[in-house]
């Protein structure tokens, strides 16, 4: 605001000060038309006086010449120089005023330089002169200049007023509209500073702070800073709810994990502690061998889960994956007739083209994509479910399939179904003996590939979906 002011003064200085020049000049060229026209009355009088002082021998002087004029206003002032020396006097109605020698010299001086001059006489005033000569006379008339002093006095006087009054107006309205325009501003900073003071470094956050519409007008330029605040807020508070998701996933994936060791590892505790009492107590060896092979099997399991934990971590960070190509029709065909002698109760189906469907992958993955889709299909859809395993090219990409008629997802379970641990068991007809991580890895799998894998299910119809592009995209 400040500047503001100081630059609208500076620019009424500026007007000011051109226009007391330009009324300045116009009033002295004005005074000197006057003047003018006064030195042509004046060297009339001195041609008058001249003859009459021929006749009668007396010198003439400035005080015969204007004896008997009469001149209104300020007065007028006459100085002459002829043969009988220089005298000078100022006229006024109601005196006469003799010019003394130094008076003189000044006016001479003036008139050296250029025959119209301003002189300033001592004790008498200033003066707008100019010379002329009459019979060789030197003749020098001039006019007060205290009318024109005082209107510029005036002039600049109400100038001086009215800038200041200009000033102080303008001080007033800057402040207000500055005030009224930067309100926006102000809610900004205490919207601001409301969400700084909020813990927003642990549990669970969410920001309600907004700056108020009023206030956040995008067609206004304070308004669309607190338009992009709360855009900015808007996706902090996202963030900060996306950081609480995937913390309770990280937690209820800990605790799956922690619960899923833990059942292997407390079995490896138990039978490892009867072997040792069998042994030490000399018992038979037979219930000591079956106990070793308990052992076995849950280190195997849990051998298992683990490698599985690892797998999931790898595709995660874009690992596990040797691209080459890769027959989806005859890796559909492989999985198919490994899956059959798992599940002779169910029907098997196989749906592929005639022509080969080729595409590059990671053939081992994407038969484990296969294979974790089959075992889900057959181990949660009871015995005669019919599954249908299909491969085609629609476009730019390869789908694949899997089909079948058993109970169907209930809506609840869907949503969470590739999440890590999530088991079907409330929605299936059997119990399932995994760690709920094979449609995990599945989707790991298939997003590696830059893929996408989705499910669709009703009683009686589920099918799994999984659509690679022939040729992988380009990473940036």
């Amino acid at each position: 605001m400040t500047a503001v002011i100081g630059f609208v003064s500076i620019i009424l200085i500026i007007v000011a000060v051109i226009t007391s020049a330009t009324l300045g000049t116009a009033l002295e060229g004005r005074l000197l038309d006057q003047v003018k026209a006064t030195a042509s009355q004046t060297s009339f009088l001195v041609a008058q006086r001249t003859q009459a002082a021929a006749v009668d021998g007396q010198p003439i002087t400035a005080e015969r010449v204007l004896s008997g004029q009469h001149f209104q206003g300020q007065g007028v002032l006459l100085a002459i120089a002829s043969a009988d020396g220089a005298t000078g006097v100022v006229v006024t109605s109601d005196e006469t005023i003799e010019l003394s020698r130094s008076q003189l010299l000044a006016i001479n001086e003036a008139v050296q330089s250029s025959p119209d001059a301003s002189v300033n006489l001592e004790g008498v005033g200033s003066f707008l002169v100019t010379v002329t000569s009459r019979n060789g006379v030197g003749i020098v008339t001039g006019l007060p200049r205290t009318e024109i002093q005082s209107t510029m006095a005036q002039l600049l006087t109400v100038i001086t007023l009215a800038t200041l009054g200009g000033l102080i107006l303008l001080a007033l309205t800057t402040a207000v509209t500055i005030r009224y325009s930067l309100r926006p501003l102000r809610a900004v900073a205490r919207t601001a500073t409301r969400v700084a003071n909020q813990p927003l470094d642990r549990g669970e956050v969410e920001i309600t702070e907004r700056v108020p519409a009023a206030e956040a007008d995008p067609r206004t330029e304070t308004g669309i800073v607190g338009a992009s605040l709360n855009k900015l807020l808007d996706h902090v508070n996202d963030s900060l709810a996306a950081r609480q998701r995937n913390e309770a996933l990280m937690r209820k994936f800990v605790a799956d994990a922690s619960h899923e060791l833990r059942t292997p590892l407390a079995s490896i505790r138990g039978y490892s502690e009867l072997s040792l009492r069998a042994l030490h107590q000399g018992a038979d060896a037979s219930g000591t061998e079956t106990a070793l092979e308990r052992i076995q099997a849950q280190s195997l399991r849990m051998t298992r889960l683990v490698e599985d934990l690892l797998l999931l971590a790898r595709l995660d960070e874009g690992q596990e994956l040797v691209h080459g190509t890769v027959d989806l029709t005859q890796l559909a065909l492989e999985g198919l007739s490994d899956a059959r002698p798992t599940g002779p109760e169910h029907v098997w189906n196989i749906d592929v083209p005639a022509e080969p469907v080729v595409m590059l992958g990671d053939a081992g993955r994407l038969h484990q994509v296969v294979a974790n889709l089959l075992a889900n299909a057959r181990t949660h859809t009871p015995a005669g479910t019919e599954i249908t395993l299909s491969v085609a090219r629609e476009g730019d990409e390869a789908v694949m399939r899997v089909h079948d008629d058993g109970p169907g997802i209930e809506p609840a379970v869907r949503d969470q179904l590739f999440a890590r641990f999530a088991r079907g068991d409330s929605s299936r007809a059997r119990q399932t003996g995994g760690t709920g991580l094979g449609l995990a890895i599945a989707k790991a799998i298939v997003e590696g590939h830059h893929g996408t894998i989705d499910v669709t299910s009703e009683p009686g119809s589920t099918t799994f979906t999984v659509r690679f592009p022939l040729t992988p995209r380009r990473t940036a």
